[in-house]
């Protein structure tokens, strides 16, 4: 007697799961535009490049990383990509979880072991913020490792948000208008510090990393410490996110459309030496005309 084996049908996707996948899509293109933009707009990679990407294990460094490695493919230049982590000894950290995780993607890493958390721990009293001193220490680390494994720019994971909230943060409580640049040279003077991910929002990080499971891992160093300071700016901007996300962008944007002659700043515009040369000046003494300001476009608004 002859037996037929049962036909297994494919279940077809649900509409749920189609549209779910459609997002996701999107999503990573949106990502993958804004970060080749911002590399673009400020010269961030050049061809021959060895670019450092610092992995911490948040989800901004993952996103970081997984980005990089996919312009690294289509890009028409040639850079390489190296993902270095600080082991900063903290009780409990899962020493395994990244190198497995580098492994398997099969990309070059660097574990640098160093025990700045004694460091911390002794030398800030119980209660105070640590971010200062530990982001120093991990900032004297990483431009060493940096020279010794030969790289030319060090990428970090800091995005909008985070920039947004630096430049209120010096805005409300230091009196300056400064906030944190796409490119920099280190403190030391010898290194490119470039950050990719600049014109990406927060959100989409979150959502981003849930959709790739990256492995987490926290800081329990400082993650249980809540810094007021920017903990009031970070949900005043969510505020303004739900509110009206154009407020947002605008504010961004604004960050790179000075007009140093409409501020008071007597080493960046020469006051003291202006007179009237007989030009029409378009600005004029116009600070704000709301009847014909109109709204910036963001980097997501391009090419959707």
């Amino acid at each position: 007697m002859t037996t037929t084996s049962p036909i297994h049908l494919q279940r077809p996707v649900s509409k749920a799961g189609q549209k779910q996948q459609v997002d996701r899509n999107k999503l990573h293109k949106r990502l993958l535009r804004e970060t080749g933009k911002a590399i673009a707009d400020y010269q961030m990679i050049a061809d021959g490049d060895k670019v450092m990407v610092c992995l911490s294990g948040g989800k901004d460094s993952y996103a970081l990383l997984d980005l990089l490695l996919t312009l690294k493919q289509r890009a028409p230049i040639s850079f390489d990509v190296i993902a270095v982590n600080l082991d900063q000894k903290q009780p409990g950290f899962p020493e395994e979880v990244l190198p497995n995780y580098l492994t398997e993607l099969g990309v070059p890493f660097h574990i640098e072991e160093q025990d700045t958390y004694s460091i911390v721990k002794r030398l800030i009293p119980e209660g105070k913020t640590t971010c200062s001193l530990c982001s120093r220490l991990r900032r004297g680390v990483l431009y060493r490792v940096a020279s010794e494994l030969g790289a030319t720019k060090i990428a970090l994971g800091h995005h909008r948000d985070d920039i947004l909230a630096t430049f209120f943060l010096n805005l409300f409580y230091a009196a300056r208008l400064k906030a944190m640049p796409p490119k920099l040279v280190s403190d030391d003077g010898r290194h490119t510090v470039i950050r990719p991910l600049a014109y990406v929002a927060e959100a989409d990080l979150i959502q981003y990393a849930q959709h790739k499971a990256f492995p987490i891992i926290p800081c329990n160093l400082c993650g249980s410490q809540e810094n007021l300071k920017r903990r009031e700016v970070s949900d005043m901007l969510k505020t303004w996110e739900r509110e009206n996300p154009q407020r947002v962008w605008n504010a961004f944007n604004a960050l790179a459309t000075v007009v140093p002659s409409h501020l008071m700043d007597r080493e960046l515009f020469d006051f003291a030496g202006l007179r009237p040369d007989g030009v029409p000046n378009t600005l004029g003494d116009r600070a704000f005309d709301p009847d014909t300001a109109e709204p910036v476009a963001s980097v997501t608004q391009f090419d959707e």
